[in-house]
């Protein structure tokens, strides 16, 4: 069975930082390119960051370039979110996707988590 169980959202001050952690089962992680998403009340869901399936290559959105880094662990099965100076403008529900390449087109993604809660406020 296909999994992918999103965790480390919360509330935290505008300037903190958390760091989600995505992991996956059911499929060949390796094999694998991994996406954050994440939607804010009202808003459509948008893409945060990338990784390859090699982890050779990553993509930011422009917003968090500088702020947030995506890395992946083979021998966990994990893909994380490093978020730092987070604004209140981060505060959204972010998803996990999982895809065979790495893309900002969430319809290419096979599988998605059911995401986790991360506010920033004051």
């Amino acid at each position: 069975q296909v999994q992918l169980v999103e965790s480390g959202g919360g509330l935290v001050q505008p300037g903190g930082s958390l760091r989600l952690s995505c992991v996956a089962s059911g499929f060949t992680f390796d094999y694998y390119a991994f996406g954050w998403f994440r939607q804010a009340p009202g808003k459509e869901r948008e893409g945060v960051s990338l990784i390859s399936a090699t982890g050779g290559s990553t993509n930011y959105r422009d917003a968090v370039k500088g702020r947030f880094t995506i890395s992946r662990d083979k021998a966990k099965n994990t893909v994380y979110l490093q978020m730092n100076n987070l604004m209140p403008e981060d505060t959204a529900i972010y998803y996990c996707a999982a895809g065979r390449i790495a893309t900002w087109t969430q319809a290419r993604y096979n599988y998605w988590g059911q995401g986790t809660q991360v506010t920033v406020s004051s």
